[in-house]
């Protein structure tokens, strides 16, 4: 594979901010959001974000506000869950209105059967996920060959990052369950668990999907000195696999302090919601995600927010929402 095939380039927070809400509204006259009362909007609704220190629990948090600020619903509130897994079984069960979900999570949670069948529907594709492989910088470990022989925490169950984990030490050829003397041992912990065991030396690397940087990893860094490892190799096999899901994307320098740029594995993260949510709703979220996009980037972001026509409908093949996809048209034109 080429260097810049399939790759994606993070750049400065306020340089892509204003580059692509230049390059997504160019030409776009935006509506004011449109104009709700209290009958017509729902009463109170909910976010369903992630782990505390992570990427999705900041969006889902800074969305919330939003809804509620611009009167999308009388009450906005986020949930703090497991991750991506949760938060599908979250909308599905009727315990959230909105969800942030990794694109292979939402493809495999619909891989039985029609999208809308099974109640998911996407609003658009708000970020993109970059997976972190943290080591120690003292622990002499290099490349993922050596993490052979070793303990691993591939994310707490019901995470995006259990499900993407396992896939990737498969296509590095260190699965313990093919019985190799190579595999390593896999623990399922979470963030704030796995960098805890990172600092004590009960695990050896720690898989995390979030945004860059990670405010929990940032802090532990300063604490104890982490590095990450490249995971862009893995893409060929990934890909051949599980499909188009994953891109090449790159964690740039002082991202984390002094750490140098590295190339990793990136998954489209998606703003989801029911089928049978009301058009309405989801037309006036689409106008707050383009309208007030400025609202909605974690303060710890360094990364291109997807939040602009063009590539919010970009949603890995999940079915758009009816609302959102009127919304999308008439942004067009």
């Amino acid at each position: 594979m080429a260097d810049l095939t399939g790759a994606r380039l993070l750049t400065p927070r306020r340089t892509a901010l204003k580059a692509g809400l230049a390059a997504g509204l160019s030409g776009l006259l935006l509506p004011a959001l449109s104009a709700c009362t209290p009958t017509d909007r729902p009463g109170a609704v909910t976010v369903a974000g992630g782990e505390p220190g992570g990427f999705y629990l900041e969006f889902a948090e800074l969305l919330a506000a939003s809804l509620q600020r611009h009167g999308v619903a009388g009450q906005a509130t986020a949930l703090t869950t497991g991750g991506s897994l949760d938060n599908l079984e979250y909308l599905l069960t009727g315990k959230a209105t909105f969800a942030v979900a990794l694109a292979d999570s939402a493809a495999q949670r619909t891989a039985v059967g029609d999208a809308t069948a099974v109640g998911l529907s996407a609003v658009g594709k708000v970020y993109e996920n970059y997976v972190h492989c943290v080591i120690r910088q003292d622990s002499g470990i290099r490349d993922l060959g050596a993490l052979a022989g070793r303990t691993v925490a591939v994310g707490q169950p019901g995470s995006g990052t259990s499900l993407t984990t396992p896939r990737l030490i498969e296509a590095a050829g260190l699965s313990s369950a093919a019985g190799t003397a190579g595999g390593v041992t896999v623990l399922s912990l979470g963030l704030n668990e796995g960098l805890a065991a990172l600092r004590d030396g009960t695990v050896d690397a720690l898989f995390w999907s979030g945004g860059v940087p990670t405010a929990a990893i940032a802090a532990a860094h300063d604490d104890v000195g982490l590095g990450f490892l490249d995971l862009s190799p893995l893409l060929p096999a990934l890909r051949a696999k599980y499909g188009v899901f994953y891109d090449r994307v790159l964690i740039p320098a002082g991202a984390y302090e002094g750490i140098p740029a590295v190339w990793t594995v990136g998954v489209a993260n998606l703003l989801l919601c029911r089928s049978d949510l009301d058009d309405r709703t989801v037309q006036r979220t689409v106008e707050l995600l383009v309208g007030h996009a400025e609202e909605l980037i974690p303060r710890s972001s360094l990364g291109v927010q997807f939040l602009s026509p063009e590539s919010l409908i970009n949603t890995a093949g999940l079915p758009l929402h009816p609302g959102a996809a009127a919304a999308y048209r008439e942004l067009h034109g």
